[in-house]
C-alpha cells in the first residue's frame, strides 16, 4: 500500500476534521461539567424505584430558576444522580421536600464543588496534557538518539507530539459538537480519556518509528520515503489488530457499562480510532515531509 505516497489524501482528511473541531470550539466551546465550573451533585434514593427519565426531566423544569437544567444519571435501580448548577439552601430545601412528597425520594448523598476549585481542576487538566506532551518529546529524542543519518532524534519526538495534538484536537472538537447538540458535559473523566488517548497513540507511533529505525539500517541505500512506507505496511496489521481488540473492550463498556462511564467509553473509542489513524497515516508522512524539506534546505 502506498500510504506515505498518498499523504495528501490523509492530510486533507485530517485538515477537514481539525478545521471542523476549531470552528466548533470557537462558536460552541466545550460544555464544561461541574468538575470544572462548579456545581452540585445530588444523589437520590427512590422508595418505589427510579422514575422515567423523560417524565422526571419534565418535573424538574419547574426548578430550573434555582438549579439550572440538571443532568440526570441513573446509577442503580432505585437511585438517580442530579448534576446541577450551584444552588442555594432555599432551592435545595424546596427541591428535596417536593421530591420526598411526590416521589418518596430521599437524599442519599450531596456534594458541592465551588467555581474556584473547578477552575483549578481545569487548569491542572490542561497543564497535565501539555506536560506529558513535552515529556514525550524528550523521551523519544533520547530513545531515538542513535537513529541513522539523515534523520535527527528530535524529528521523531516533535512529529509524534504533532500527531498527538492532532488526536486531542479532533476528540475535543467531537465533544464540543456533542455538547452543543446533545448536552454532553466535559468532566474529569474526559480529561482521563484524553491522557489515555495520548498514551495509546504514542505507543502505536513508537512501534512504527522503531521499525523505521531498523529498516534504515537494513536498507540504508534506499530512498527514505520508500523505507518509511515499507515500515508502515509492516506494522499496519499489528497496529490494526491491537486497536481492534481494544475497541471491542471499549465497545462493551459503552453498551453495558452504565450511564456514569458512557461518555468516558465513547471518548476512549474515538481516541483509539483517531490515534491508530494518526500513527500510521499522519505521523510517518509528517516525518517524511520534514525530512524532504530538510534535504531541500541542504
Amino acid at each position: 500500500m502506498k500510504i506515505v505516497q498518498k499523504r495528501k489524501i490523509w492530510f486533507l482528511l485530517s485538515g477537514l476534521l481539525i478545521i471542523t473541531s476549531i470552528v466548533s470550539l470557537y462558536f460552541w466551546k466545550l460544555n464544561w461539567g461541574i468538575d470544572f465550573v462548579g456545581g452540585s451533585l445530588l444523589e437520590l434514593e427512590f422508595a418505589e424505584g427510579a422514575p422515567d427519565t423523560n417524565e422526571f426531566r419534565e418535573y424538574l423544569k419547574a426548578y430550573e430558576p434555582g438549579i439550572g437544567t440538571p443532568t440526570i444519571l441513573e446509577t442503580e435501580e432505585n437511585r438517580v444522580i442530579l448534576r446541577m448548577k450551584e444552588t442555594d439552601k432555599m432551592w435545595y430545601d424546596k427541591l428535596t421536600k417536593d421530591l420526598e412528597k411526590d416521589y418518596k425520594a430521599k437524599e442519599y448523598s450531596f456534594e458541592s464543588i465551588g467555581p474556584t476549585i473547578g477552575n483549578e481542576l481545569r487548569r491542572r487538566a490542561l497543564w497535565s496534557i501539555v506536560g506529558i506532551s513535552i515529556c514525550i518529546i524528550f523521551f523519544l529524542s533520547y530513545a531515538f538518539r542513535k537513529v541513522p543519518h539523515p534523520l535527527s532524534s528530535w524529528q521523531f519526538g516533535v512529529t509524534a507530539v504533532t500527531a498527538l495534538v492532532h488526536d486531542v484536537l479532533i476528540v475535543v472538537g467531537l465533544f464540543s459538537i456533542l455538547g452543543h447538540f446533545r448536552g454532553v458535559e466535559v468532566d474529569t473523566l474526559f480529561a482521563t480519556a484524553l491522557l489515555t488517548t495520548l498514551g495509546f497513540s504514542v505507543h502505536d507511533t513508537i512501534v512504527i518509528f522503531d521499525r523505521i529505525r531498523e529498516n534504515l539500517l537494513e536498507y540504508s541505500g534506499e530512498d527514505f520515503e520508500e523505507i518509511a512506507n515499507k515500515s508502515v505496511n509492516q506494522a499496519l496489521v499489528r497496529s490494526l489488530n491491537t486497536s481492534f481488540t481494544t475497541f471491542l473492550v471499549l465497545l462493551a463498556l459503552l453498551l453495558f457499562g452504565g450511564t456514569t462511564i458512557h461518555y468516558l467509553a465513547l471518548a476512549l473509542i474515538c481516541g483509539v480510532i483517531i490515534g491508530t489513524y494518526s500513527s500510521d497515516f499522519i505521523a510517518v508522512p509528517l516525518l517524511v515531509l520534514w525530512h524532504r524539506f530538510a534535504e531541500k534546505r541542504r
